[in-house]
């Protein structure tokens, strides 16, 4: 009797061997954010019912022939017509679809990131169109979806980066069954775009550092919650609670409150501050956990790096500057 490990080698070369093949295949292709489906990349095989099918349609010959039954012989052709039918519709069902990778947005490493593929059809009704990103069969988590004629879909799909940075997003793999699910027609699709991600923020966040004085400047009293000097026309970053929002529903015009801030002080994050927390992921994680408690506390607040500083701030965008600069971050002159 065979040992485990010895019965276990073929089946790990063949593996290997199927994955240096994939790897070959997809090396080969270009990457873009734009994927047409056309006669030169989209293939088709039987599927396991289309197999079955096939042998069906074998026995009923070979019948028919042994017993001499012209009905059986109709009977034969004519589901092997249909079969032959079913063929050209599947394939045609992927045909001359084009796929659009909208650019995700970035998100914290460990959590998922949404990706949405847009699916535009020429022509008529697409039934059937899965999008998964491009795995073993059994591993696939796909995205179903109809396509109108002369309309669009979206098909949604998430992957989770493990770690800060830059990620190209996976292939992607299309296909379709429809209509009766005796092939199978596929592509093979290498998006050109990638996600951002963040650095963990650090739970329960550290106590935030202390404010310093402005060069040059007395200090100045922080006006209560809720008091504002006026408004301004709403600037993209404002944050929600900063909007007038009964003057935007009796007007339509998106105004955001203009709130004194302190003139004295200053919060910086700085690098620096995170000495003796240990590596560098972990120094990161703790100033991503700063940012986003400055964030919600609504303070003016600044970022420095070894080779990066980013001025004093607040509200979506500058949230998103600095978590930008923490997930680029190559721990150049880190000390």
């Amino acid at each position: 009797m065979a040992a485990p490990a010895e019965r276990l080698a073929p089946d790990a070369a063949r593996r290997g061997w199927r994955a240096r093949a994939r790897r070959w295949w997809l090396a080969r292709l270009p990457r873009t954010d734009r994927w047409t489906l056309t006669q030169r990349n989209v293939y088709i095989l039987p599927t396991r019912a289309g197999a079955l099918f096939a042998f069906t349609l074998l026995l009923m010959l070979v019948a028919s022939i042994n017993y001499q039954l012209n009905l059986g012989y109709v009977l034969t052709f004519l589901l092997a017509g249909a079969g032959l039918v079913s063929m050209h519709l599947t394939h045609g069902t992927l045909r001359g679809l084009t796929l659009q990778l909208r650019t995700p947005a970035p998100g914290f490493a460990g959590e998922p990131v949404t990706v949405e593929v847009l699916i535009s059809s020429p022509s008529r009704e697409r039934h059937g169109i899965g999008v998964a990103f491009d795995a073993p069969p059994a591993q696939r988590q796909t995205a179903w979806v109809d396509v109108p004629a002369q309309g669009q879909a979206v098909a949604r799909l998430a992957f989770v980066p493990r770690r800060r940075g830059t990620h190209a997003v996976p292939a992607l793999h299309v296909e379709t069954r429809f209509p009766f699910g005796l092939f199978r027609a596929w592509s093979l699709w290498r998006p050109q775009a990638e996600v951002l991600a963040w650095p963990v923020p650090e739970q329960p966040p550290a106590p935030l550092p202390a404010a310093e004085p402005r060069a040059g400047e007395r200090p100045g009293v922080r006006a209560a919650r809720g008091e504002f000097d006026g408004v301004r026309a709403y600037q993209r970053g404002d944050a929600l609670r900063q909007v007038v929002w009964k003057k935007a529903a009796r007007t339509g015009e998106l105004v955001s409150r203009e709130t004194r801030r302190p003139a004295a002080h200053e919060l910086w994050l700085e690098w620096a501050a995170t000495a003796g927390r240990g590596d560098v992921e972990a120094r990161l994680s703790r100033l991503a956990g700063w940012v986003m408690a400055a964030e919600r506390a609504d303070v003016h607040h600044g970022l420095r790096l070894p080779g990066v500083e980013i001025a004093p701030g607040h509200g979506d965008a500058h949230r998103r500057r600095a978590l930008d600069a923490l997930a680029l971050f190559t721990g150049g002159g880190a000390a």
